[in-house]
């Protein structure tokens, strides 16, 4: 059973274009035999396109230094200049300052080791191992209090 993909709040008419960019380059990457083997590959395409969207901050199907920062900021892992421009590197191979979709992809299902990899990799694991808590906070007296 498909669920209906969740729609970013927010902003979507302005997003449009880039998802249904971000979808076509996800097809090729579907068709690719080289990922053929890949397990569930089309869910993960379709979270990879979440995250970049979220990275994307100027939607220019591209992201840059500044949204790099911006998100590992967010995700809790600041890195310096030094280091932003060193996983630039990493997922560009050198030849770009800003990281494009099939870049991310390709990192993301490649077999090398980019830090920005293992950021995304932690940051799904983190978000899977600590379900929030549903329902008001347990009651605390005062003599469990530290």
């Amino acid at each position: 059973e498909m669920a209906a993909p969740r729609r970013p709040s927010g902003g979507g008419l302005r997003r449009a274009p880039q998802d249904g960019r971000l979808e076509e380059i996800n097809k090729e990457f579907l068709c690719d035999p080289k990922f053929s083997d890949e397990e569930d590959l089309e869910e993960k395409l379709a979270l990879f396109k979440e995250k970049y969207m979220e990275f994307d901050l100027n939607n220019q199907g591209e992201i840059d230094l500044m949204s790099v920062k911006r998100m590992m900021e967010k995700m809790g892992a600041p890195k310096t200049h030094l280091e932003l421009k060193k996983m630039i590197s990493e997922v560009t191979g050198g030849v770009s300052e800003t990281i494009s979709y099939q870049d991310f992809v390709n990192v993301m299902l490649g077999k090398r080791s980019a830090v920005l990899k293992l950021v995304m990799m932690f940051e799904g694991k983190a978000n899977e191992s600590n379900p929030k808590p549903s329902g008001p906070p347990p009651e605390r007296d005062i003599a469990s209090l530290p």
